[in-house]
């Protein structure tokens, strides 16, 4: 046991006896002097020299060395071609994995992979087997620092192109989409809490210098992650279709009914791809509700009896569901769905279950594009007039800004539906020749309110 500690501590002793030496290197302490205002600068051609000194001769004096010497080789390989470039490319392959050897606290292990995965990726470097299974290992040892949009989509992309070459099942695509998709929504989440909290502020226009950075940020990366969801679900394509699903769960059913993860899963897929009228699919949701009888198995039922013709029965579900949720976003994602379920059928009680959704989380874009479709589809049954009629527009379009607005993942759909409805009102020349600028409007259909048409 004595053995032991002493060889602890000889081993302790070196190391901080390799610190203490390089901090009092005086050559090692001028050069990061240099190199450090150099690419304070972005001078990274004159940073290299001395950054490679120290980088060399002290790595552990300073953090510096790895985090400002993945800009210097980074500019150095954009700035060059050929065996240079890959002699600076291999450099900084090296410093991601010395990063981790010799500051291990201060480098997360899937950071650091995700950064050499996407340096082999963006320089062909890699197959897709190598990088899936650089990512793999990096998302399930290190979930919470995997944050990277592009990298969850390159994990996923690679994934699915090793199935499509015969290498990998359907089952772990599935499962695998389900992980990114659930990663990118809990990121999404922590950026849209952050916007619900501010924009209160902007519209009352208290917002400090501070407060608008923070917008800023969190709106820019929300974008970022709407934009990665759409070409994950785009990649995942006709994989989900219910002809895929249907016998990939008659298959597995027997040997995956009591993993409550797997069941509440392949419910959900199935009602996402309206494959419900399936006997798997009833299947599937009496197996949910005998492990996990929770809220949105009664979302499930009541969507069986609302197809069966028991709106009663349906409703009573429906709303069973959002009393046994206390969790508020899952209580909105809930009624969203409900209010989904009655987009064509019910479109008052669609807004209603909608505005539910925007109660419990007013984060919830989806649900003010819902609303934003339901009114515009609802034009000719508003209105007494051709203009009247049009004017629902306007309406439809201000909700879809606040989709975007409150969620900026949905801003491209909430530009886009925004930008068709406002097509669709009344233009300059129609409201000229009608008089009515600036008067408002009123609804007398179910849609009710007003709204103002805008001045010339």
């Amino acid at each position: 046991m004595k053995k032991k500690f002493y060889c602890m501590m000889i081993g302790f002793l070196a190391i901080m006896g390799t610190a203490n030496a390089q901090a009092q290197n005086p050559e090692c302490m001028t050069n990061l002097s240099i190199y450090a205002e150099h690419a304070k600068v972005k001078n990274y051609d004159a940073a290299y020299t001395p950054w490679k000194m120290v980088y060399e001769t002290c790595p552990s004096i300073n953090k510096a060395n790895f985090s400002l010497g993945e800009k210097i080789l980074a500019y150095k390989i954009d700035n060059s071609s050929g065996a240079e470039k890959d002699g600076y490319t291999s450099d900084l392959l090296a410093l991601y994995d010395n990063s981790l050897k010799v500051f291990p606290d201060k480098f997360p292990k899937a950071v650091v992979a995700i950064d050499k995965a996407l340096l082999l990726y963006d320089n062909k470097m890699a197959s897709d087997e190598e990088l899936y299974n650089m990512l793999h290992v990096a998302f399930e040892e290190d979930a919470s620092n995997f944050k990277n949009p592009k990298a969850l989509y390159l994990y996923f992309s690679s994934l699915v192109d090793l199935y499509n070459e015969g290498k990998k099942d359907l089952q772990t695509v599935f499962d695998t989409y389900d992980d990114v998709t659930e990663k990118i929504e809990e990121e999404n989440e922590k950026l849209t809490d952050v916007i619900s909290q501010l924009l209160p502020k902007e519209e009352a226009g208290t917002l400090t210098s501070k407060d608008k950075r923070k917008l800023k940020v969190a709106t820019t990366n929300s974008e970022s992650y709407g934009k990665i969801a759409g070409s994950v679900d785009s990649k995942l394509g006709a994989l989900a279709d219910c002809e895929n699903l249907i016998p990939l769960y008659q298959k597995s059913f027997e040997s995956k009914k009591t993993d409550v993860t797997w069941v509440k899963r392949a419910v959900g897929r199935m009602f996402s791809k309206d494959c419900t009228d399936d006997p798997m699919f009833q299947k599937l949701f009496e197996a949910q509700l005998a492990l996990d009888p929770s809220a949105d198995a009664y979302v499930y039922g009541g969507t069986l009896k609302k197809k069966a013709g028991d709106t009663k029965g349906a409703i009573a579900d429906f709303n069973k569901a959002l009393d046994l949720e206390t969790d508020s976003k899952k209580k909105s994602n809930i009624a969203y769905k409900i209010a989904t379920s009655y987009r064509r059928t019910n479109k008052s009680t669609a807004r209603s279950y909608a505005q539910k959704a925007i109660d419990a989380n007013a984060a919830n874009g989806r649900a003010y594009l819902l609303i934003a479709n339901l009114y515009a589809t609802s034009a000719n049954d508003c209105g007494s007039t051709p203009f009247e009629k049009r004017a629902i527009y306007w309406k439809a379009a201000d909700m879809a800004r606040r989709a975007g607005r409150v969620d900026p993942s949905l801003s491209s759909n909430a530009n886009q539906s925004a930008a068709s409805y406002s097509a669709k009102a009344p233009s300059k020349t129609d409201i000229f020749n009608s008089g009515m600028a600036g008067k408002t409007i009123s609804f007398s259909c179910w849609v009710g309110g007003s709204v103002t048409v805008p001045n010339l």
